[in-house]
């Protein structure tokens, strides 16, 4: 079968949720600091869609902060999944050590505001993570 990658949060959600985890379901909160989550296996995930491919993908550290501190309280795994122009990863960020650094990006990417603002960012190659597609 053929698959397009996708290229919104609602189309990866779906790619996930026939593909890999059937029992996925959205977060309660509709601000909340994670995307998604599989009980059945255990998972709190993070969805992310860029524009662009690069080999090393951006994970915010409030994201990955407060991922990981759900993953803690309920004994889950924290998951990362990117799509790319030209794939999909996973990544399993309880077992990444990531080196964070501060830069100017802008303060959002798909809303009104898009001034620059200064965030504590991480990098996961892609060779950290499992491609799903």
């Amino acid at each position: 079968m053929q698959y397009s990658v996708p290229t919104k949060e609602s189309e990866l959600f779906e790619f996930v949720k026939a593909n890999f985890l059937k029992d996925l379901a959205m977060s309660e909160e509709k601000y909340s600091r994670y995307d998604c989550y599989s009980l059945m296996y255990g998972m709190d995930i993070e969805l992310k869609c860029r524009r662009a491919h690069y080999d090393d993908l951006i994970i915010q550290r409030d994201k990955h902060d407060a991922l990981l501190e759900r993953s803690l309280k309920f004994g889950t795994r924290a998951v990362y999944i990117n799509s790319t122009p030209i794939g999909v990863w996973a990544f399993y960020i309880n077992r990444i050590s990531i080196r964070w650094e501060e830069r100017l990006l802008p303060r959002n990417t798909d809303f009104g505001d898009r001034s620059d603002i200064p965030k504590m960012v991480g990098y996961l190659n892609i060779n950290d993570g499992i491609k799903l597609m």
